[in-house]
This record gives C-alpha cells, structure tokens and sequence, in this order.
C-alpha cells in the first residue's frame, strides 16, 4: 500500500507537465487558427483610412479606390491619378486584415496598389458569423493566386505585379509566387517581404518560447508539433503544406527579392530567410539588428527609401513618346 502512495506522488509531476503540454498546445492552436488578438475595425473607421489614402499627401499623390468581388473575395484597387508603372498587391500579416496593411501603400507612390482580406475573415467577423479558420498560407496563397491572375485578366501583366508582404503575408506571398512561377508564365514585378514564418510548427514553437526563453521553453517543440497538427485538422489543411522550406525546395524564383531581415527575430529565423532568400537568382537582403517587423522602425526613411531603389529598378520609367519618337527621360 505505501509502495503504491509513492509511486502515485511519483507520476504526480509528469501528470502535471502532460496536463500543461495538453493545454497550452490547444491554446496555441486555437491561436493559429482564430488570433484572439484580432478584432476587425468597424467600417467607418476603414472608410476614414482610405478616405486619407486616396487624398495622399506627404510625397504621396494618391487616388482613387473601387472594389469588385473575385470568386468570393473583396479586391479593393487605388488607381492613381497618373499613370503608374504597374500595381502593388497588398499582403496582410497574422492577425490582421486590409485595413491595417492598406497604409504601406504609401511606400509605392508611383504603382497603383490592390488589397484584399484572406478569406474575406473580416467580413465575417463583422456579420457575427464563424470566421473561415487561418490556414497559415495554405488556403490564403490560393487566393493571391486568384487575384493575380483578375489582375491580368484585368490588362496588368504579371511582369507588372509586385507583391508586398510581412510576417505571415511573407509566407504567404512565397508560397504563392512557388504556384504562380510554377504556371511557367515568367515572373513578377518583384516580391518585398519581411519575416516570414519558416512554417505553423516552427511559428507555434516560437510562440510558446515567447520574447525570451520561458522555464517551460524545453517543452516548446513538443508542444509546437502538438499545435500545429491541432490547428491543421481545426482548419482542414495539412501542416506540412506550410513549411516554406519544403515548398521551395529545388526552385531558383525568377522574380526579383528584397528582403528584410530582423537578425533578432524570434518568430521567423534569421537562418531560414536567409536560405529561402537564396532561392531568388536576383535578390538584396538588408539585414537590421532588431526583432520581428521592426526593421522600418529602426531604418526610419531608408526602409521606404529601399523599398522605392527596388521599385525604381524593377520597373523602370519608361520614356515618353513624341511625334519623333521615344523622348530621354530627365
């Protein structure tokens, strides 16, 4: 009897740490599937941003927005009033929506600029029905996919289509520029992306190991693998199918890359952007010593300033034409 008392208080901590590894891997994969963080803005404060963005100011010329329904999706388009040298897509991180991504249009004055929510979530938040679940790039690359191909069935070429994204709108424009050059229809205007998730497992681990190593973080890869398989059958997607490294695997992308990278990113390994940004033939990397999406914040004006040099050599100007021909750009 007291043999069977101690072996019973024995089993106590590994019942305990089973009980948490339980728990926090459910919550850190209702996270990756519903960010409890997020909260669609209410349509009148959407409607006073873009009201700002199309009058422009502070370098910027701004524009004229309409929106048109794609196979389910809500694309919204500034066009500029002059005419511009191609359009930007807009990529929206984890966690967010349009609204707060449609601001980093200001970095491309001279391209018109599209953006859309995946899935159209924010909508179906603000209806007060069940949100589709994140797919951490899975379904939401297919949708970029979607809208790059309205785009040039709308008259943009693909050579004219730049895609922006950061953080999980990173990994999504990765994994789609894999399916779009995989069409063997040549390449984008350019990819700009800054910290992208290596994959849901290795984002879920990092979540659990938070800002600095927690006393718990041995546990974070078990944890991470539990998660992520959870958040895959919650959102019907298969994890594997998130692991950029895999995705990309033997490909040498055409389109040209800039890429920012945060050499204290915890959230998206330093040595993973650094592999997948050799994957691009023509690419920059800027490294930043800072942490996850603050790389603007510490480069101040140079990030735009970057951003404009790239757009600047991807699409260049091209020369007016007068009665006697092409006339030299001043």
């Amino acid at each position: 009897m007291r043999r069977s008392a101690w072996l019973g208080l024995a089993a106590l901590p590994l019942l305990a740490v089973g009980g948490f590894v339980a728990w926090k891997s459910w919550k850190v994969a209702r996270e990756l599937v519903d960010p409890p963080f997020y909260r669609p803005q209410p349509l009148a404060r959407v409607e006073a941003t873009y009201r700002e963005l199309a009058a422009g100011g502070d370098g910027d010329p701004g524009g004229v927005w309409s929106a048109q329904e794609v196979d389910g999706l809500q694309l919204w388009r500034l066009r500029r009033r002059e005419p511009s040298r191609g359009v930007v897509l807009l990529l929206h991180g984890f966690g967010d929506d349009r609204w707060g991504t449609s601001p980093a249009l200001k970095w491309f004055p001279g391209l018109d600029a599209a953006i859309f929510t995946y899935r159209r979530r924010d909508d179906a938040l603000r209806a007060g029905g069940s949100a589709p679940a994140v797919t951490f790039g899975v379904a939401e690359s297919r949708d970029v996919v979607r809208i790059v191909h309205r785009l040039e069935a709308m008259g943009t070429p693909r050579c004219k289509i730049l895609l922006l994204g950061r953080s999980l709108g990173a990994s999504v424009g990765l994994l789609a520029l894999a399916d779009l050059e995989g069409e063997g229809r040549g390449p984008l205007a350019g990819l700009i992306w800054e910290g992208a998730p290596a994959s849901s497992r290795s984002f879920a681990e990092r979540l659990v190991r938070g800002p600095e190593d927690r006393w718990w973080h041995l546990l974070a890869p078990p944890i991470g693998a539990l998660a992520s398989a959870g958040a895959g059958r919650m959102g019907g997607y298969e994890p594997s199918e998130t692991d950029l490294l895999r995705r990309t695997q033997g490909l040498r992308f055409t389109t040209p890359s800039l890429c920012f990278l945060a050499t204290q990113d915890r959230l998206a390994p330093p040595d993973i952007q650094r592999t997948l940004a050799a994957r691009f033939a023509s690419g920059r990397v800027i490294e930043v010593p800072t942490w996850h999406l603050h790389c603007a914040e510490v480069m101040g004006p140079a990030y735009a300033g970057a951003i404009r040099q790239a757009v600047s050599e991807w699409l260049p100007l091209e020369p007016e034409r007068g009665p006697e021909g092409p006339r030299p750009i001043p």
